[in-house]
């Protein structure tokens, strides 16, 4: 390549990033016409760690119920890769397959998310058969609740901020939240603002 630096298709050529990190962050994707799961078999295939919200919904198929696992959110899909990567298999699959960024607008990049926030946020919502619920980013305020680990349980280790009701909501910034079922206060502890 000569002195230019190359620009993808769908990447305004001001956030020079996402043509050159090769740093290993979690970043949300969307994908177009609710194939997140299409994306999923192609990013498995190439040992990409992704992971995409599911939960058992009741359908119905002609006279009888089905229970089916199904995506939380249609088009969102968390895939842990360096830009790089990304933008590669982007391209590869660009005819068949829309995949945008979700962009942080203050920083005009994409957003990216901790390692620990995405394994609480995997922990929480990677339980089919738990009882939770997710919420809109908007509701939840970190501010408004204070920061909690969970000490023991299935969700132990999982940090996040407390609801109403003792649940626990893990908040990836800008994208969704999810809540855990009632925790009992004696599995629950404040994290100090001091560890922050």
């Amino acid at each position: 390549m000569t002195g230019r630096s190359f620009h993808y298709p769908g990447v305004p050529k001001e956030y020079p990033i996402v043509n050159k990190s090769t740093d290993i962050h979690w970043y949300p994707l969307r994908v177009t016409y609710s194939r997140e799961l299409l994306l999923k078999e192609i990013l498995d295939a190439e040992k990409i760690e992704n992971f995409i919200p599911m939960h058992y919904e009741c359908i119905q198929k002609g006279e009888r119920k089905v229970r089916k696992l199904v995506p939380v959110v249609h088009n969102l899909i968390f895939v842990r890769s360096s830009l790089e990567c990304i933008e590669r298999i982007r391209q590869s699959i660009a005819l068949s397959l829309a995949v945008r960024y979700i962009f942080n607008q203050e920083l005009r990049r994409p957003i990216t998310i901790p390692d620990s926030q995405m394994r609480s946020f995997i922990a929480v919502s990677g339980n089919y058969e738990e009882q939770i619920v997710y919420l809109d980013p908007i509701a939840t305020a970190l501010q408004k609740g204070d920061r909690v680990r969970v000490t023991g349980g299935i969700f132990e280790g999982v940090e996040g901020v407390i609801k109403g009701a003792r649940r626990v909501s893990v908040c990836i910034q800008g994208v969704m939240a999810v809540a855990t079922a009632y925790i009992h206060p004696s599995l629950i502890e404040r994290i100090p603002d001091s560890s922050l």
